[in-house]
C-alpha cells in the first residue's frame, strides 16, 4: 500500500460542532493508518462504561494496581467495538504493535496489557474498545466538508488531559475556539 499524498497518520482529527454523527460528536479520534485504502483512528476522548480493571478481569488477567484498575477505558469507535486497542509510548516491541510516529504505538494484543498489569508496560497508554475506519477517499471526502479539524499529534492532549478537556484544548493548539464556532458549515 502506498501512502496517501497527504497522510494524516499522527494527526489528531476533531470534530467540528456541525459533525452530528452521534458516534463522532464533539470527539478527538488519533488517525492511527491511512494509505489509498482508508484509514483508522482511535477516539481518546469518550469513556466507555467499563474500568481498565474490569476488561483486565475480564481476560483472566489480575492487577494489584488500583489506579490502574481504577483507569476508564475509552470508547475508540463504533467499528471492532469488541476488540481493544492500546495507544502507547515507549519504543518497546509488542506483539501486533503499528508505529504511528516515533515514540507512539497503537497495539492490539494481549501482552502489553498483561505488562501493564503487572507494572512493565509502557508509561502512557490509552486503551479503548473499538476504533474508526474511513474507506478509500471518505476522510478527505469528509475533511473537505468541513467535518474535522486536523491538529498534530500531541501527547499533552493523548495522555495527560483529563478526558472531557481533550477536544476543545486539542482545538486549540491551531488557535480554534470551537465554542465560538455555529454548529453549522456553509460553502460560499
Amino acid at each position: 500500500m502506498s501512502a496517501p499524498q497527504d497522510n494524516l497518520a499522527n494527526q489528531l482529527l476533531v470534530a467540528l460542532p456541525s459533525l452530528a454523527d452521534p458516534n463522532f460528536a464533539r470527539t478527538v479520534a488519533l488517525v492511527c493508518q491511512h494509505d489509498d485504502d482508508g484509514a483508522m483512528g482511535v477516539v481518546v476522548n469518550r469513556p466507555s462504561e467499563y474500568t481498565l480493571g474490569q476488561v483486565l478481569a475480564q481476560m483472566g488477567i489480575g492487577s494489584e494496581d488500583a489506579a490502574l484498575c481504577a483507569r476508564p477505558v475509552l470508547h475508540g469507535g463504533p467499528v471492532h467495538q469488541e476488540r481493544g486497542f492500546v495507544i502507547h509510548d515507549g519504543g518497546q516491541a509488542w506483539d501486533s504493535s503499528l508505529k504511528v510516529a516515533d515514540g507512539l504505538y497503537l497495539t492490539t494484543s494481549r501482552d502489553v496489557l498483561e505488562a501493564m498489569a503487572a507494572g512493565e508496560g509502557p508509561v502512557n497508554a490509552i486503551v479503548a474498545l473499538g476504533c474508526a475506519g474511513w474507506g478509500a477517499g471518505q476522510l478527505e471526502h469528509e475533511l473537505s466538508e468541513n467535518t474535522w479539524l486536523t491538529v498534530p499529534a500531541d501527547a499533552g492532549v493523548l495522555f495527560e488531559l483529563p478526558l472531557d478537556d481533550r477536544w476543545q484544548t486539542a482545538a486549540n493548539r491551531i488557535g480554534v475556539d470551537l465554542f465560538r464556532l455555529a454548529g453549522y458549515s456553509g460553502h460560499a
